[in-house]
């Protein structure tokens, strides 16, 4: 959710409550300037969401190797 700073400050209270559900990105002049969040989010789900991004066989030296081919 994006908002504009003058509208968090006139309900704040309300996307205090919100930002324990979903980030909120707070803007000025169209511009995001901030982003309010739940600082408990569970990093778990977090990590969780990353599996199955890398290949099954893919390993510290393949990357290393590559990293150094593509400078």
């Amino acid at each position: 959710m994006s908002i504009t700073a003058t509208e968090l400050k006139q309900n704040l209270g309300k996307y205090l409550l919100l930002s324990a559900k979903e980030d909120i990105l707070i803007t000025k002049n169209g511009r995001i300037i901030a982003k309010l969040t739940n600082p408990y989010q569970s990093r778990v789900n977090m990590a969780k969401s990353l599996f199955g991004v890398l290949p099954e066989d893919a390993s510290l030296e393949d990357a290393k190797a590559e990293r150094l081919n593509t400078k």
